[in-house]
């Protein structure tokens, strides 16, 4: 622990949970609790995880034009988001790579965007410099950010607010919980039905010790929420995706909204959109991200090289996991386009030794979103 980083509302909380603290972006996080990484991933699976996730960026764009000002800067359709709905979307530049990826919520009279931690301060600068006259740019400092997930994640919350189980996968409320204003979305990084509650900081504790009163929630830390990603197929910005990537390299093509690509009504208008659009067109691109599967029991971490069976060097892994659920070592990264395809033997070198891979669709283990 260092005296430097930030610390969230909660910080206090994982100390007395027993957690092990690192730095993380700029805070002091937990990044496992005394169950162990491998149990709370399970338990996020079987029954219902908090995950403290306040060093994320919460940003608020007020304003006539917020909708069309965001929308210039992503491929994604912002204008026509409905009230009381969230959409995912990233920040392009113009080469066309990835500068983030964010959540943006539509509450009716303005926007409520969620972007990385380690990108926040970028993020911030970027819309600054870009948003017009009258569109107001307001960072979030006085409210933490909660994520309830797995298979009981509603239930346990519907006996605090029991409005909350009607809501759907990607649906947004601003709803009080225990007296407690709360903005929340039916959302997660886990792959699992639940939810992501943006709570004022003077009251966190109050809800977390509310949450975690129940004996289906176990409070889980940043270990477990990276296994739990990757193996839902679900990138991790940094690692998966960076400025040098493109959408399309990356298999986001189902992020990038139909009416924003080359015969749509409002096509282009976002930063490297003539070399997205034409990657879209032609599919020339020379990488492509893919999940991998190990044929051995030892996991294949990020940063080792990806060779084909002639022994080229045809690519890298960005992430990868033992995969608690999945039962075996799942990893996704970036190989030779004519290699992506699904059932090609790929090989990983790890500590020397070439490991047998197979590319597979992802995600590893069924999404399990609430969609009604």
């Amino acid at each position: 622990m260092s005296e430097q980083l930030n610390k969230t509302a909660l910080f206090d909380m994982h100390v007395a949970a027993g957690a092990k603290i690192v730095p993380f972006a700029g805070y002091d996080m937990p990044v496992q609790y005394p169950l162990g990484v491998k149990k709370e991933h399970l338990h996020t699976r079987d029954a219902a995880g908090l995950f403290d996730v306040s060093h994320m960026g919460q940003l608020r764009l007020k304003g006539k034009g917020a909708a069309a000002a965001l929308e210039a800067l992503v491929p994604v359709d912002i204008i026509d988001l409905p009230s009381q709905k969230q959409r995912y979307a990233f920040f392009t530049n113009d080469a066309g790579g990835i500068m983030d990826d964010l959540m943006v919520a539509n509450f009716g009279d303005h926007l409520f965007v969620v972007v990385n931690a380690a990108c926040k301060e970028q993020d911030i600068v970027h819309l600054q410099a870009n948003l017009p006259e009258g569109v107001e740019l307001e960072v979030i400092e006085d409210r933490a950010l909660l994520a309830l997930q797995g298979p009981q994640a509603a239930d346990v919350l519907s006996r605090l607010q029991p409005s909350v189980a009607s809501m759907l996968f990607m649906d947004t409320a601003v709803i009080e919980i225990n007296g407690i204003e709360c903005y929340i979305s039916r959302s997660g990084y886990t792959g699992e039905d639940g939810y992501e509650i943006s709570v004022p900081n003077d009251k966190a504790a109050e809800l977390a010790t509310a949450l975690t009163s129940f004996e289906e929630v176990e409070w889980i830390g940043l270990g477990a929420r990276d296994s739990l990603r990757l193996e839902c197929g679900l990138c991790l910005y940094g690692h998966d995706l960076d400025t040098t990537t493109t959408p399309v390299e990356a298999s986001l093509l189902w992020g990038i909204s139909k009416n924003r690509r080359a015969d749509g009504d409002r096509a282009g208008g976002f930063p490297g959109a003539d070399i997205i659009l034409k990657q879209i067109e032609t599919k020339d691109v020379n990488r492509k991200r893919v999940g991998l599967v190990g044929q051995s029991k030892a996991p294949v971490r990020e940063g080792c090289k990806l060779f084909d069976a002639a022994d080229n060097e045809i690519g890298i892994v960005t992430s990868g996991t033992a995969g608690p659920t999945a039962g075996k070592p799942v990893s996704m990264g970036y190989v030779r386009t004519d290699l992506a395809v699904i059932g090609t033997e790929v090989f990983a070198e790890v500590r020397g030794k070439k490991l047998a891979m197979t590319v597979e669709k992802m995600p590893f283990v069924p999404q399990r979103y609430y969609r009604g």
